[in-house]
């Protein structure tokens, strides 16, 4: 069974959902998107999700011509449709068909997709033994020119990042800031243990706000462990006993090498796995 697509809430198959080779989101990356999970058939802090897309698009400008919880029920109903219960959600708000030229004023009908799917980010082996990653020498967008906090359509900064690591023989590459500080990874946030205490970068590194690390800060917290938002260099993440990476599509992979230094043991650690299994209870066994 081909997957339906949902477009403005009229539902397509993946193979023919389109829009406008004029919209402004294919023409200028001008637009806002989420990345969810679902399990059992429910939105992972679908909420959360629904609180950061709206703010991305005020940031940009861009009004969602729908209401949120109509745009929450379209998404349940397509998982529903295409017999999706443990999967992962695509919501992407373009700016809309419109004239050449950047000119926002100049475009209509802004376009609400809805993709659900199945996906797998990494493959099963680096789960259980974790990750090799390289620093990109592609930096961070600086935060004074386009906040890392709006998830926008653009993603070319990522992208480059992201050939980087391919090109390397690693399917994941960490970003530094302006300031040589470290960022996040080109598709997730970034975690150290050290001294069996939490570090990540704070907001202010240029990161995007994932929900993910938030729950991860959240669960980590509850079990007792102290968890630092505080700036982390290079040195820090070589000098580390354990690093991890989370994200919705992610949830949360082991990091072993980066730059060909091993961290810690060279296997994922055991704050790594107590925070995994803490999540994979939290996702799996409980009603959301």
């Amino acid at each position: 069974m081909a997957f339906k697509v949902s477009i403005n809430g009229e539902l397509f198959d993946k193979e023919d959902a389109k829009i406008s080779v004029y919209d402004h989101g294919l023409l200028y990356g001008d637009g806002v998107f989420e990345g969810m999970r679902s399990y059992g058939g429910r939105v992972f802090r679908l909420e959360e999700h629904l609180d950061r897309l709206w703010a991305s698009a005020k940031a940009i400008w861009l009004e969602i011509p729908i209401a949120r919880a109509e745009l929450g029920r379209q998404i349940h109903e397509l998982l529903k449709t295409n017999g999706i219960s443990d999967g992962y959600i695509r919501l992407v708000v373009t700016r809309g068909a419109g004239t050449l030229g950047l000119d926002p004023n100049r475009t209509s009908n802004p376009q609400i997709i809805i993709i659900t799917d199945h996906i797998a980010l990494y493959p099963e082996e680096f789960y259980e033994n974790g990750l090799e990653i390289v620093t990109a020498s592609t930096i961070r967008n600086h935060s004074a020119a386009l906040s890392p906090r709006i998830k926008s359509l653009n993603y070319l900064n990522n992208i480059l990042a992201k050939i980087e690591g391919l090109r390397a023989g690693c399917i994941e590459a960490m970003m530094l800031n302006h300031k040589g500080e470290v960022a996040e990874c080109t598709g997730d946030n970034i975690f150290i243990v050290r001294h069996g205490s939490v570090y990540t970068p704070p907001l202010d590194a240029g990161i995007l706000d994932g929900i993910t690390r938030q729950t991860v800060i959240t669960l980590a917290r509850e079990e007792g462990l102290t968890v630092h938002e505080s700036a982390l260099t290079k040195y820090d993440v070589y000098t580390a006993d354990e690093c991890f990476l989370t994200g919705s599509a992610a949830e949360i992979i082991p990091v072993v090498r980066i730059d060909d230094r091993v961290i810690g043991s060279g296997r994922p650690g055991p704050v790594t796995r107590d925070l995994t299994r803490l999540f994979h209870e939290l996702t799996r066994h409980v009603v959301l």
